[in-house]
């Protein structure tokens, strides 16, 4: 099926497996878009964390887009990212110097996870987003972009919303062609947490 999205047309695979759960991929919609890199000390500032707490090795704090921009800072370990609060007016002063408002933080865990992650929106209206692909496809891509290797397709098992109380478990991957990202997907498993019906009157006049 196909989500008439505004960041465009956005193609889902859905597949039964094991158990019978439901399991549905997304491809996004645009590629891989880089923008504005921001210090680390500004991104720390950002979220409640010391300088020292952000990772730039591989990237500085960097606008990240595959349909949707997020700010995307490698943090030092799982018990940075726990600490970690989104400080509204930080943020608000970052946004405003071309920034996006939201900031997807994550660490290479070393455990049954590749990568744990946290989302904060709070200038969007979601203080904290137990399981965001738009971040986590872009993500995949820019862990991609920054890989060494010229071509491949890169997989990364994703935990997020552990520390809100609502964990869950993505899988991301990119492909990658003559060093450019040239496709990214995200998928999950699919869980109904709520339903609803509408009834209509049927003698309206």
């Amino acid at each position: 099926m196909t989500f008439e999205e505004k960041a465009g047309l956005v193609p889902i695979s859905i597949e039964r497996r094991e158990g019978n759960r439901l399991w549905c991929e997304l491809s996004a919609p645009v590629r891989l878009l880089l923008g504005k890199t921001v210090s680390a000390e500004l991104l720390a500032s950002a979220v409640s964390l010391a300088p020292e707490d952000i990772v730039t090795r591989t990237h500085l704090p960097q606008a990240a887009s595959v349909g949707l921009p997020f700010l995307m800072a490698e943090v030092k370990d799982r018990a940075a990212l726990a600490r970690s609060r989104a400080n509204v007016e930080k943020l608000a002063a970052l946004v405003k110097e071309g920034a996006p408002a939201d900031i997807h933080l994550y660490t290479h865990s070393g455990d049954e996870f590749d990568i744990r992650a946290r989302m904060f929106a709070p200038l969007d209206g979601a203080p904290e987003d137990p399981a965001t692909g738009s971040a986590n496809c872009a993500l995949a891509g820019l862990l991609s972009h920054y890989n060494e290797a010229a071509e491949g397709v890169f997989h990364w098992r994703i935990a997020q919303g552990v520390e809100m109380g609502r964990p869950s478990v993505l899988e991301a991957r990119a492909e990658k062609r003559e060093r450019i990202v040239t496709a990214t997907w995200v998928g999950g498993g699919s869980v109904l947490v709520g339903e609803g019906v509408i009834e209509a009157a049927s003698d309206l006049k």
